[in-house]
C-alpha cells in the first residue's frame, strides 16, 4: 500500500484502521473508508463488481494481481488500487453511476474521472495505465520555437510562468491531470518565455485545433490561483462542440445514448471539417442536448460508408446513425445551404427520414395536401389518401441501412448491463 510523501505515521496508522484486512490484491472500499482514502491518495484505481455478476468473477483475479504489480512497481507513490461489491454497497453505485458490471473507474486528486477505464484487462495493461495517468501531465518547453510546431489537430493550453515553484503553476498543474485527456498541456518558465508575459504576471492561453478552427490563441483572463474558475474555463475550451469519434473511444461516445451526426472526411482534409465546425456552431447550438456531433476518418470508418452504399471516393460524407439505422444527408455541399442541416435532424426526430426509406418521398400526398387546400364545395367524394399513398408506394419498401456504430457500444459479452440503455 502507498501514501502520498510526507504523510506522517499515525495518519497512516489512522488509515489502516478504516481499511479491511487483506493478505494481497486490491484494498476493499466500502461507505466506512472511500471518503478517507480518496482524500489521502492522489490516484485512486477502482473495480466495481458484483459478484453475482460471472464478468465481474472473470476479472477478478486479474484485478488483484494487476494490484499487486501496482503496489510492487509504484512504491512509495500515492496509488491505491480498491474494489467495491456494488451489492453491498449499493449506495456507492449510484454516487459513482454504475450501469455495467464490472466498471473501472479512477479518481484524481479527489475528483472521479469523465472517463472509465476501457482498456485491456490485465495486470500489465492496469500498471501500463495507472503509470500513465500519474506521470507529469504538462510538457515542459524550453524554446519558443516548439509551438510553431504543435499537431494540428490537438488542442493545447500553454503556460508561460515566470517560475515553477509557484501557486498558479500549482493550480495550473492540478487542471491539467484532470482534463489531460481533453486538451494538451504545455509550460514554459523564465527566460525562455519573458517576453510572452508582463513582469509580475503569469499568462496561460488557449490553442484550438488548427484543422478545426482559424481562431487565434485566447488568453485566460481570471486568477490562476482560483481552481475552480480556471478549471472551469479549460473545461469550456477543450470541451468542443464537435468531437471525432475513434476506435478507442467509439464505446465511451455511444454510452452517451445520444444519436450521431457525422462528418466522414478523408483524413487529410481539414476544409470540410472546419466547414462543419462553423455549421454546428452557426445554427446547430440548439441540438447539442439531442445529438452528438462527430467527425470521423472516413478511411478508418470504411465499414459504415459501405453500409451506406459509399466508399472513399465519395468523401466527405454526413450521415446520421440513430443506433438503430443509418442516414445519408443527401448532398454534402447542401450543408452550406442555411437550415439544410437542422431540418435534416428535425426529419429524424419527426420519423420522417425511417418514413421516408421505406416509402420514399411522397409527391402525391403532396399534391393531395395542396387540393385540400381548395374551397371544399360538398361536390367531390373524400379519397382514402393515407392508405392509397402507402399501397401505391409499397413496391419500393426497403429498410434503411442498419446502425453500425451500435456494434461499438458496451457489449453483453464483456459487461453485465444493468438497464437496457439501448
Amino acid at each position: 500500500m502507498m501514501v502520498k510523501s510526507g504523510a506522517i505515521v499515525p495518519a497512516f496508522l489512522l488509515l489502516l484502521s478504516f481499511l479491511d484486512p487483506c493478505d494481497s490484491g486490491a484494498v476493499q472500499l466500502d461507505t466506512s473508508n472511500i471518503d478517507k482514502v480518496l482524500e489521502d491518495y492522489e490516484f485512486v484505481f477502482i473495480n466495481f463488481y458484483a459478484d453475482w455478476c460471472r464478468f465481474s468473477n472473470m476479472l477478478s483475479p486479474i484485478w488483484d494481481e494487476g494490484a499487486e504489480k501496482i503496489s510492487s512497481e509504484l512504491a512509495g507513490q500515492s496509488v491505491l488500487v480498491g474494489k467495491i461489491d456494488c451489492d453491498a454497497q449499493s449506495s456507492l453505485g449510484t454516487r459513482f453511476h454504475i450501469t455495467k458490471y464490472p466498471t473501472i473507474k479512477y479518481v484524481v486528486n479527489g475528483q472521479l474521472a469523465k472517463k472509465e477505464y476501457r482498456g485491456q484487462r490485465s495486470a500489465q495493461a492496469f500498471l501500463d495505465f495507472v503509470v500513465e495517468q500519474t506521470k507529469n501531465p504538462v510538457d515542459e518547453f524550453e524554446d519558443l520555437q516548439v509551438l510553431n510546431k504543435l499537431e494540428e489537430k490537438a488542442q493545447y493550453v500553454i503556460g508561460y510562468f515566470e517560475k515553477k515553484e509557484s501557486a498558479e503553476y500549482s493550480t495550473y498543474k492540478k487542471v491539467a491531470t484532470k482534463l489531460k485527456d481533453d486538451c494538451k498541456f504545455m509550460a514554459g518558465f523564465g527566460e525562455s518565455v519573458e517576453k510572452m508575459h508582463p513582469p509580475g504576471h503569469d499568462i496561460v492561453a488557449f490553442r484550438p485545433s488548427k484543422a478545426r478552427s482559424n481562431e487565434d490563441d485566447e488568453a485566460y483572463l481570471g486568477s490562476l490561483v482560483n481552481f475552480e474558475d480556471f478549471q472551469s474555463w479549460v473545461q469550456e475550451k477543450c470541451n468542443p462542440l464537435v468531437r471525432e469519434i475513434t476506435f478507442e473511444n467509439a464505446e465511451e461516445l455511444t454510452e452517451e445514448g445520444l444519436p450521431f451526426l457525422i462528418l466522414f472526411h478523408h483524413p487529410d482534409d481539414t476544409t470540410s471539417i472546419k466547414e462543419y465546425n462553423d455549421l454546428v456552431k452557426r445554427e446547430l447550438m440548439s441540438e447539442r442536448q439531442q445529438v452528438n456531433f462527430l467527425t470521423a476518418d472516413g478511411v478508418k470508418f470504411a465499414h459504415p460508408l459501405h453500409h451506406l452504399g459509399k466508399s472513399k471516393e465519395d468523401l466527405p460524407l454526413i450521415a446520421i446513425d440513430s443506433f438503430r439505422h443509418m442516414y445519408l444527408f443527401p448532398k454534402t455541399e447542401e450543408m452550406r445551404v442555411p437550415g439544410k442541416v437542422k431540418e435534416f435532424l428535425q426529419d429524424l426526430y419527426s420519423g420522417k427520414l425511417h418514413r421516408e426509406f421505406h416509402y420514399g418521398p411522397d409527391e402525391e400526398e403532396k399534391a393531395s395536401d395542396d387540393s385540400e387546400n381548395t374551397v371544399d364545395t360538398g361536390n367531390h367524394i373524400p379519397r382514402e389518401k393515407d392508405h392509397n399513398v402507402v399501397r401505391r408506394n409499397a413496391g419500393r419498401a426497403t429498410d434503411p441501412p442498419e446502425s453500425q456504430f451500435k456494434h461499438l457500444r458496451p457489449s453483453d459479452n464483456r459487461y453485465t448491463l444493468l438497464h437496457d440503455e439501448f
